[in-house]
């Protein structure tokens, strides 16, 4: 399985990708610090990745620019893309929906709860 992780966080992209290595064993985690960065990575792969976690906040391209560059794309828009933010702000989570996110998981506060999340997905 091939998962894109997409946010400016060095911490979180970090953590993500070793909560998906422990919860999809022999998965390959590819990263990208924004939209921009993204886009480029996904022009450049062979195959698309199955899964793309992504952030809202990010600098250049934000998350929800992304998601609908991903999904208006006959290219990439059934990539699975699951929404991956601190915010629980209502309205921009419906937005995400709206926008074609599969799901949207609210950053946990510890690395247990993550790789509870990820089975979820999983």
């Amino acid at each position: 399985m091939l998962i894109l992780v997409v946010d400016d966080d060095p911490e979180d992209l970090s953590l993500l990708c070793e909560g998906i290595s422990m919860v999809a064993p022999g998965s390959k985690c590819l990263m990208a610090r924004d939209g921009v960065e993204a886009l480029t990575l996904l022009d450049e792969l062979m195959v698309l990745p199955d899964y793309i976690f992504l952030d809202i906040n990010m600098p250049k391209m934000n998350g929800k620019q992304f998601l609908s560059h991903v999904k208006g794309d006959g290219h990439t828009r059934n990539v699975k893309v699951i929404m991956y933010s601190t915010t629980s702000n209502t309205k921009e989570i419906d937005e995400c929906y709206q926008l074609g996110a599969e799901k949207f998981l609210i950053k946990p506060p510890d690395f247990t709860t993550l790789v509870k999340d990820l089975k979820g997905i999983f």
